[in-house]
């Protein structure tokens, strides 16, 4: 059984950066297609950012241009970039394949953007 475990969360404020990662517990990079998901209390998850096993990107329009999603295969970790914070990405972060989410979901990192 695959373990997903995403680091990297904290408080920050507006305008700042955070690099979230998330190591798997066995291979399993190679391929398939990662994401990241984020969830706010009360509303559904949302996925944010996609990298594919080829390395294409794909990115929620919300923080095109300010997010950026990259892997390591060797290590088994995927990175999420997060520069120019906004309130509005406070949020739990999840990792996961992509479009769907075939392994159990970690306990997510919580990244809070407030001044």
């Amino acid at each position: 059984q695959v373990q997903l475990v995403e680091s990297g969360g904290g408080l920050v404020q507006p305008g700042g950066s955070l690099r979230l990662s998330c190591a798997a517990s066995r291979s399993i990079f190679n391929f398939n297609a990662m994401g990241w998901y984020r969830q706010v209390p009360g509303k559904q998850r949302e996925s944010v950012a996609e990298i594919t096993s080829g390395g294409s990107t794909n990115y929620a329009v919300s923080v095109k241009g300010r997010f950026a999603i990259s892997r390591d295969n060797a290590k088994n970790t995927v990175y999420l970039q997060m520069n120019s914070l906004k309130p509005e990405d406070t949020a739990v972060y999840y990792c996961n394949t992509s479009p769907l989410a075939v392994y159990a979901w970690g306990k997510g990192t919580l990244v809070t953007v407030s001044s």
